[in-house]
């Protein structure tokens, strides 16, 4: 999806604005995305130079692992972003963005680590580990 869109955390104090081409929304079911969520992330894409990032300080990194870091507010602890160290793209939680957003749900990865509480019923295909085309860290 080729256009500008924009988004906040719930507080407003990180908001951002992309140009360029979104990946469709990927459902990542890991313990880690479970963990910081409290569920699963629907996440889309962006190159990170068609990011603009605006937040006088309150987007704090948690390192997640050696390879890869999660983005999130500091004020009021929305999880923003997830960024592998070794590529140019940055992954952007979905409902973060201001609607209407356009955007499509395209697969589930990590379905072999979901939570047992719910089940997976849109069609979409689904992955055991990581789709072949989406970058994923190593823990």
């Amino acid at each position: 999806m080729q256009s500008v869109h924009s988004g906040s955390c719930l507080c407003g104090a990180v908001r951002f604005r992309t140009k360029g081409w979104l990946r469709g929304v990927v459902y990542c079911h890991c313990s880690q995305c479970r963990k910081q969520t409290g569920h699963f992330v629907a996440a889309t894409n962006s190159a990170e130079a068609d990011i603009d990032i605006q937040d006088d300080g309150a987007l704090k990194w948690y390192a997640a692992s050696r390879s890869a870091k999660r983005g999130f507010c500091g004020v009021c602890g929305s999880v923003l972003f997830w960024k592998h160290n070794d590529f140019d793209r940055i992954s952007i939680m979905a409902g973060a963005f201001d609607q209407p957003t356009g955007l499509k749900g395209e697969s589930h990865i990590f379905v072999a680590d979901k939570g047992d509480y719910y089940e997976i019923c849109d069609g979409l295909p689904q992955f055991e580990a990581s789709a072949p085309t989406v970058k994923v860290a190593n823990a």
